[in-house]
């Protein structure tokens, strides 16, 4: 999937129907439930809901410039089976309103074959029940485990939170720590985070002794870090995205907490590092491979995807990708991947989606079943820490790596 670097953004415009705003023409092509024949003709139509402006924009304008990235290759080398393949994009604005409106648009106005997103949890959740009750495969590209539990046409790609909190209690363990101070994301993201802690960290002895919330978009954090303070936990772990994630960073070093803090995997970007500034030296968080590509080892089974990823968003946009961008290839992957083989049937797509089995990504190695609609385990992220201003990883992985 290399690509030099000229003249993209015209075949940009020229390959891609955006929704961002008002746009989009309706040529048929896509459609209708699960059942049924589908019609194998015309152009085969994409759908994004994506996180573009509000709380979770620097999760979403990534995502949408990798998958901008992805439509244009795949352009350029024909489609599918010479078919064109139409990406549309719609901003929730991160909200769960401007979610489920935008889904049940290109569900039932543009008719498109499958759906990708949205960049975080609440979004996502609720897209669910539109993709369910349409029978259209969905493919998430948020973290919480809820969004994929029970699910028949629900996907997802991002580490789910149940992966990342066990191998933080790994960490945790490894580091004779016992006592957790919980800073927790108030939105879907966050949901049953403390539950989780406690249920995992059982068999080692681990529980968390102090839990504060904050919503996506506070500024604040001066009242939670005191709290952590008092409790005077082993460990303390702040559970959100940028920049609400790097302000409270700010924030509890400012109030010289002198226990150690582990952030969650929501950070893997510079909108993070940019916010969080020196006060995020020496955190420790369990990230995906991406935003250490240039420390893999050359036998890291990821190692080639990953490089070529970087290598063609860097030339495209002039900066790397975050770990959110990585979401969002592995989302266009999978669902390209199981429309060139089973067409845009909606019900062979899902199946397909399903059967999935050592598929190598961006966010790790994907392996779906009917009980696994996310595919991860705890081996597709590793600790890592910052180090002048940069992801560094850790050299000591602990016995969860």
């Amino acid at each position: 999937m290399r690509r030099t670097a000229p003249a993209r953004a015209a075949a940009l415009l020229a390959a891609l129907t955006l929704g961002l705003a008002a746009c989009a023409e309706s040529e048929s092509g896509g459609g209708g439930g699960g059942g049924g024949a589908a019609d194998e003709s015309g152009p085969i139509k994409i759908g994004a809901v994506l996180d573009i402006t509000g709380a979770g924009a620097s999760l979403g304008v990534p995502e949408r410039q990798a998958l901008e990235l992805l439509a244009s290759q795949l352009q350029e080398e024909g489609g599918i089976d010479g078919r064109e393949v139409e990406l549309i994009i719609e901003d929730n604005q991160s909200t769960e309103d401007g979610a489920a409106k935008a889904i049940n648009k290109l569900v039932n106005e543009d008719e498109v074959d499958l759906v990708l997103g949205a960049s975080r949890t609440g979004p996502s959740l609720a897209m669910r029940p539109v993709a369910e009750s349409n029978q259209i495969p969905m493919i998430s590209l948020a973290a919480n485990q809820a969004i994929v539990d029970g699910s028949e046409w629900v996907f997802k790609t991002a580490q789910n939170d149940r992966v990342v909190i066990e191998r933080m209690i790994d960490y945790m363990a490894d580091q004779g720590h016992t006592t957790i101070g919980l800073a927790r994301d108030a939105s879907g993201f966050g949901e049953g985070v403390q539950e989780m802690f406690d249920e995992i960290g059982a068999a080692e002895g681990i529980s968390v002794v102090a839990a504060e919330k904050f919503a996506p978009d506070a500024t604040d954090f001066t009242a939670q870090m005191v709290n952590l303070r008092n409790a005077a936990a082993d460990i303390n772990v702040i559970w959100g995205i940028p920049p609400a994630a790097g302000l409270a960073q700010q924030a509890y070093v400012q109030l010289g907490i002198a226990a150690p803090v582990m952030q969650s995997h929501g950070i893997g970007n510079q909108v993070f590092l940019d916010t969080a500034g020196d006060s995020a030296e020496g955190l420790v968080a369990p990230l995906g491979r991406l935003v250490v590509a240039d420390q893999l080892p050359e036998d890291d089974p990821q190692a080639d995807v990953i490089n070529e990823f970087v290598e063609a968003y860097t030339a495209e946009y002039d900066q790397g990708p975050s770990t959110f961008a990585g979401h969002a290839y592995d989302g266009w992957q999978l669902a390209i991947d199981a429309l060139r083989e089973v067409g845009t049937d909606k019900q062979a797509v899902r199946d397909h989606l399903e059967g999935l089995e050592d598929v190598v990504g961006i966010s790790g190695t994907f392996t779906m079943s009917p009980d696994d609609h996310s595919g991860l385990t705890k081996e597709a992220l590793v600790l890592v820490t910052v180090e002048n201003g940069a992801w560094k990883l850790l050299p000591d992985q602990g016995t969860g790596g």
